[in-house]
């Protein structure tokens, strides 16, 4: 009677076992809810920010009046299109903690919020997570960027400095590919019919793609920029030009058509691209530095 009793208890035990099994199986199989799918697609880098509180579109302009929103990303960038009111603190700021220090001094309570280009940028991300480490409290990612926030919300974008953004105003992806040619393509429009011109900064060059054919003006060197702008327009030339990995043009193009100029080229993945097609797939010295510089630089765009 006790073996069978012995033998019964243990067959019970056993059938609750392979049940859990069974069903832990199943659940690992079963897809996640559409919602957690489709958040993971749009935002790809939240899953490696865990501990990064965001808040979305609607969320921030609700809160738009309450808050301190600090753009995290170079003068340039800024300087094209920006949130509305946003502050200026660039993460590569050797000055990046005190400054964002300073703003919670101000307030104690006053939620800060950082933004950059969009979904696929790490700016934002990194700048809560640097603010956390300083102690600094009441961060928050604005992950969608500045690309959602100016489609969505234009009367508190701006624009070169004009607001609000009007309808059309915005780039698309498809006009930025059509200004967009391979390396090769590239090289075969160098000639006395255009103009190239390395926009990379001090940092970023190394040696000239096109000796003797070439200029050299940073972003920030307005001045040089439209002297060579002009100078293509008068001379009715092509203006070519080239970055160091292809990201920091798209910011140009906006200026380029603010000028009134249309016949321009951009090099598809900048100098990187131009070494990649003439000597294979290498990691040059300066390919680390350069991505660092212009990490999802890039606005999202439609």
């Amino acid at each position: 009677m006790r073996i069978r009793k012995g033998l019964l208890v243990l067959g019970g035990l056993l059938f609750a076992v392979i049940t859990t099994a069974s069903l832990a199986a199943t659940d690992a199989k079963s897809p996640l809810p559409a919602a957690a799918v489709d958040t993971a697609t749009a935002f790809p880098l939240r899953p490696q920010y865990i501990d990064v509180p965001v808040l979305d579109t609607a969320e921030l302009d609700k809160k738009f009046a309450d808050v301190f929103i600090v753009d995290v990303r170079s003068p340039y960038e800024y300087d094209t299109l920006r949130i509305k009111d946003a502050i200026l603190i660039p993460l590569t700021d050797k000055n990046f903690v005190e400054e964002v220090r300073k703003l919670r001094e101000k307030s104690a309570t006053k939620p800060i919020v950082f933004y950059c280009n969009g979904k696929t940028c790490r700016k934002s991300y990194d700048a809560v997570l640097k603010a956390k480490a300083a102690r600094i409290s009441g961060t928050v990612c604005y992950d969608a960027g500045i690309a959602e926030w100016a489609e969505k919300q234009p009367d508190k974008a701006v624009l070169l400095g004009r607001t609000p953004i009007k309808a059309g105003e915005l780039l698309s992806s498809a006009k930025f590919k059509a200004h967009l040619l391979d390396p090769k393509a590239f090289e075969a429009k160098v000639g006395p019919n255009s103009i190239v011109l390395d926009v990379r900064d001090r940092v970023q060059r190394d040696t000239q793609l096109f000796p003797f054919k070439e200029q050299r003006a940073q972003l920030e060197e307005k001045d040089k920029l439209d002297a060579i702008i002009e100078q293509a327009k008068r001379d009715k030339k092509t203006l070519l030009v080239y970055d160091a990995v292809g990201k920091q043009v798209e910011w140009f193009q906006y200026y380029l058509e603010n000028k009134g100029l249309s016949d321009y080229f951009f090099m598809k993945g900048g100098a990187q691209g131009h070494f990649d097609v003439k000597y294979g797939k290498v990691s040059f010295g300066e390919k680390k530095k350069e991505a660092k510089a212009e990490h999802a630089a890039v606005p999202q765009k439609n």
